[in-house]
């Protein structure tokens, strides 16, 4: 490198500099320096691309960056409730939710899970009286007609509930929907979970019952978890239908009381089975049991009454109608929540 000269260093006072003449104080517009910026640094081409019509296609990924390709599920694969499996903290959370809700700001909580149903024992057990006199209410044989109705209640209580949750569940989640993504079949599934709550304390309270007349469990008791388990099933097959069509279709808000009142009536709740069997031609009474509640009520009255027939063909009829219903239930949803988002 070439040695620079020696310099002198002097301090200069302002008014020994030179006044500025008017072409240095505002050098002319062809004499500004050009601007560069980063945009055109980054890309070597501009022009071509504004000549292309278009931005110039992306380079090439390297050879050993990962691909994932996303595509629709189809068959049975398509359920995928192991996805559901995931997400089950949040569907514990908001089951409780709902049973806060329920009871929020109320004076007895939860007695009114045993106040309603009692008071529907209540009810009939008088209109019955009245109609066909005491003694011979339709009740199975040797049980007081109290304790078996409100045996009957139990399930079909579950089942109510359920469906009046669960069938408007999704568009009282809408907004939830609309802006995270998670497995909706969760959420019919935890309307059904919190109206175990009130199963429990109305089991509590027929206990009673059961002690105060002097009626007593078999081991038939023994069975009880898989009759709770399959009202349980029934609830979640027609909740999953009634909440995706109530998504698509808002009428099915006045069309769901109505299922629970006219359902109620065509299953054994005010009466027995019994009673109704020798009534019926054989077809007639293998139709009625396609009820999925049916054979789950007469099940309770077995396994914590001791009837003298157990629910047999009718149990497994309803079984069958079941198991059919919630597996085109689950279809059914997870198909229509692809378009719930948008509809809702």
């Amino acid at each position: 490198m070439k040695d620079l000269p020696d310099t002198e260093s002097r301090t200069i006072s302002p008014a020994e500099l030179p006044a500025p003449t008017p072409a240095d104080a505002a050098p002319a517009a062809d004499q500004l320096p050009e601007t560069v910026y980063d945009d055109d640094l980054l890309d070597s081409e501009p022009a071509s691309d504004l000549e292309a019509g278009g931005p110039s296609p992306p380079p090439p990924l390297p050879e050993n960056v990962p691909i994932t390709r996303i595509v629709p599920t189809g068959g049975w694969r398509s359920l995928d409730l192991r996805e559901v499996w995931r997400y089950r903290e949040l569907m514990f959370t908001l089951a409780w939710r709902e049973i806060s809700i329920r009871y929020k700001q109320t004076i007895l909580g939860a007695a009114w899970a045993v106040l309603q149903p009692l008071m529907t024992t209540g009810i009939f057990s008088v209109l019955f009286a009245l109609l066909m006199g005491k003694g011979n209410e339709p009740t199975p044989e040797g049980i007081p007609y109290p304790v078996s109705t409100f045996c009957a209640m139990l399930p079909w209580t579950l089942f109510a509930q359920s469906l009046n949750q669960s069938g408007n569940i999704l568009v009282q989640y809408r907004a939830m929907i609309t802006k995270i993504y998670f497995p909706r079949l969760i959420l019919p599934a935890s309307a059904v979970l919190s109206t175990l709550v009130d199963f429990s304390v109305s089991l509590v309270a027929l206990l009673g019952l059961m002690v105060y007349y002097g009626i007593y469990p078999g081991w038939a008791v023994i069975t009880l978890p898989l009759f709770i388990l399959l009202a349980v099933m029934a609830s979640l097959a027609v909740g999953l239908w009634l909440s995706a069509l109530n998504a698509l279709y808002r009428d099915f808000k006045y069309v769901i009381p109505f299922v629970v009142q006219v359902g109620m009536f065509i299953s054994p709740v005010v009466y027995s089975a019994d009673s109704i069997r020798d009534k019926l031609p054989s077809w007639a009474f293998t139709l009625y049991s396609l009820n999925p509640m049916a054979g789950v009520i007469e099940g309770f009255r077995w396994a914590l009454l001791g009837t003298s027939h157990g629910p047999g063909l009718m149990l497994a009829i309803s079984t069958a109608a079941t198991a059919l219903i919630l597996l085109g239930g689950m279809f059914y949803f997870r198909r229509m929540e692809r378009l719930v988002a948008d509809l809702i």
